[in-house]
């Protein structure tokens, strides 16, 4: 990682790059200052991505664990918090994916279908007349529509890139997130 002149960079982004290299090196006071700098994004962008806030949780501090044993693979290309970013999208996707096949394989060993998925009601807690709450609306989104509303309407991404990570066409997460907005614009009007 080549370092950088503190001319050209904010104080924020030298402070991190400072830390990420001494991180790098094994200091978890460094550490510790770099994930109470990053947390909130990262608990954000897990929170979007899954849906559920528990979950969420766990997935950002397997995040962080995670960044701590790949510290010495960021190369400095980017802004730490961007390494860090790709690689919270990461852990979500990968959770999902490990979500779904522990479905899969529970499913075929259960007796009974019905059993092998349970399926939770969504209560809505807004009175009668209140608009639902837009997060809320987000999470109620299918999985696949929602990882692409997020993906591309929030985080930024193109669908060629959401396409890559996902594992799908262009066209189908154009197609999804065009499902997500459907969706979110019906949540809304009621």
């Amino acid at each position: 990682m080549a370092p950088l002149a503190r001319d050209d960079v904010s104080q924020d982004e030298f402070d991190s790059t400072t830390d990420v290299a001494l991180a790098a090196g094994g200091d978890r006071q460094a550490f510790e200052r770099l994930y109470r700098a990053h947390v909130n994004r990262v608990f954000s962008v897990c929170v979007r991505m899954s849906g559920d806030r528990v979950l969420a949780e766990e997935l950002t501090q397997d995040v962080f664990v995670r960044a701590w044993g790949k510290l010495g693979l960021y190369r400095g290309e980017s802004a730490f918090s961007t390494w860090l970013h790709r690689l919270a999208v990461n852990v979500v996707l990968n959770a999902r994916k490990t979500e779904g096949r522990r479905r899969v394989r529970f499913a075929a060993e259960a007796d009974d279908p019905e059993d092998a998925m349970p399926t939770v009601a969504v209560a809505r807690t807004a009175p009668a007349g209140i608009g639902i709450d837009l997060e809320a609306a987000v999470a109620a989104l299918p999985p696949g529509a929602r990882r692409v509303f997020v993906l591309h309407d929030i985080e930024g991404y193109k669908h060629e890139e959401i396409a890559e990570m996902l594992a799908i066409t262009s066209g189908g997460s154009k197609a999804q997130l065009h499902r997500a907005r459907l969706l979110l614009r019906e949540a809304l009007e009621r």
